[in-house]
This record gives C-alpha cells, sequence and structure tokens, in this order.
C-alpha cells in the first residue's frame, strides 16, 4: 500500500463528505492508497452512508471522543501505507494536491513531514507553516498585548518567508512546524519518534510532532504548489480573550495543551527550518 489517508471525523458529517468527495475526485493515479475514517464519538453516524457511496474505507468506530491526537493514532495504527496523511475532515483537498505532497515526500528521503498551502473558505492565504513559539506567543496572538509585538508575531508567522498578496509568492522551504490539518508523514517516521503524543487532547500535537521529527534528523517542509481549502473555524478563539478560559471549553483546553508543551519541551528555542 502506497498512501493511508487518516480523518477524524467529530460531528462534522457534512465537512467530511465534502472532504470525501475532494479526495475521491483527486488525481491519484497510480497510487495504491486507502482510506481510514474514525468515528470519534461522534452522535452523528455516517457509516452507512460512507459504506455505500465511498470505496477503499477502513471505518473505525470510538465510543468516545479520544480528541485529534488519540484519534489520529487509532488510524495511524490501523494504517497500511507507507505514507500515512493525516486529514481534517473541514478540508477540501485541490485535484494535484495529494499527490504533489505524495510525490514530493516519496523522492526526498530526508523529508519527514510534508505540507501544503492553506487557504480559507474565500481562497485567502491561511498561515499554516510558524517558527517556533515562545511561551508568550499565545499570549500575544490573543490579548490586546499582540499591537505591541508585530514584529514577534510576524517572524512566528513567517511573514517574511510568505509575503501576501499575492497568493503566488512563498516557495518551498523547510519550517520549524506545520498545521495539523493536513500532514503527509512518512511511517518511517512514526516508527522513528512514535505518534501523536496523547497528553495533548487537541492543539499542540503538531507543534509538538514537527519537533521530534527535527530532531530524528528529518525535515519538515512546507510546498505551496499543492494547496487545500481549510474551513478553519478557531473555536477556541471565538469568545473575548478576557471572557473565554471561563466560558469556552475549547479555549481551556487549548490552554491546557500550551502549559503542558512547555512543561514537555521546557523554555529553549530550537529552530529547526528557518
Amino acid at each position: 500500500m502506497d498512501l493511508s489517508i487518516v480523518i477524524v471525523n467529530y460531528n462534522s458529517r457534512e465537512k467530511t463528505l465534502n472532504c470525501l468527495k475532494s479526495i475521491y475526485a483527486s488525481d491519484l493515479s497510480g497510487v495504491d492508497f486507502e482510506i481510514i475514517l474514525i468515528d470519534n464519538g461522534s452522535a452523528e453516524k455516517i457509516e452507512d452512508e460512507i459504506g455505500k457511496d465511498y470505496p477503499k474505507i477502513n471505518f473505525i468506530v470510538s465510543k468516545k471522543n479520544l480528541g485529534m491526537g488519540k484519534g489520529n493514532n487509532l488510524g495511524i495504527k490501523a494504517a497500511g501505507g507507507d505514507f500515512i496523511l493525516i486529514l481534517n475532515p473541514d478540508t477540501i483537498v485541490k485535484p494535484n494536491a495529494v499527490k504533489i505532497l505524495y510525490s514530493q515526500i516519496k523522492n526526498n528521503n530526508n523529508i519527514g513531514i510534508a505540507g501544503p498551502k492553506l487557504l480559507n473558505s474565500d481562497g485567502s492565504l491561511q498561515y499554516s507553516c510558524f517558527r517556533q513559539l515562545r511561551f508568550f506567543t499565545p499570549i500575544f496572538r490573543r490579548t490586546f498585548l499582540g499591537r505591541f509585538a508585530n514584529k514577534h508575531i510576524n517572524n512566528f508567522l513567517m511573514l517574511d518567508k510568505i509575503p501576501q498578496p499575492p497568493l503566488n509568492k512563498g516557495g518551498i522551504m523547510d519550517v520549524d512546524w506545520l498545521m495539523g490539518s493536513c500532514l503527509m508523514v512518512r511511517r518511517e517516521v512514526f516508527n522513528k519518534v512514535g505518534f501523536f503524543d496523547e497528553r495533548f487532547f487537541m492543539y499542540f500535537e503538531d507543534t509538538d510532532l514537527c519537533r521530534r521529527v527535527w530532531r530524528a534528523g528529518f525535515r519538515v517542509v512546507y510546498f505551496p504548489q499543492a494547496q487545500v481549502i481549510h474551513d478553519h473555524g478557531r473555536g477556541s478563539a471565538e469568545k473575548p480573550w478576557y471572557l473565554a478560559p471561563f466560558v469556552s471549553k475549547l479555549s481551556r483546553v487549548h490552554i491546557s495543551s500550551w502549559i503542558k508543551y512547555f512543561l514537555k519541551w521546557g523554555f529553549k528555542i530550537e529552530k529547526f527550518g528557518v
């Protein structure tokens, strides 16, 4: 098996179906692939619809929501592919995106993770590749203090490397980490560094994985020629910063993962990509 595509669905029926539709409309000629769909404790049941309309799908049911890291790990463990595409259900892959990522990582043995350019639903650029965080980076991004830290935020978002507009600027490049919405990963990487760290229920599991991949001697590479639409809700940032920890469960999960990440890695900054 060449490629396993792992999708974790949690109450995202319509988005998941649209994601699957885009995969089957893609150019995957010559690629032997499977799709592993994890139903992560969803109230919405789509198994019958999936089985009827889409071949090559291995459907795995979890009775409860395990979170993104642990949910994806269920799929990775069941995957038979030499390469594994971690794909969020709120994505639409453009026709050649998966094949570009697959070809690039397959033909470059030192690449551990390859990621695409992500676009918002309106076609605007979504920042998806980053330099390492400092402890106070989330504070600057979520509060009024960010207006005094433009240089820090711009450096984190790599705006010196990915100017906007236009969208076609910015080339292939090594980065410290990639947003986990769409990651093509070499199976050898998971064999060497392990799966997603399950202490992160949601958020920072992608940051953590990319850091371990760099430390293991592989590269993390951004390929803007591959483009994927990501209907990114940013649920943890919906409420004002001063209310969010009290009224938003996702905000509390984000804060918890932020603290766990720095408890694990400490405060030393390691720059791997640029």
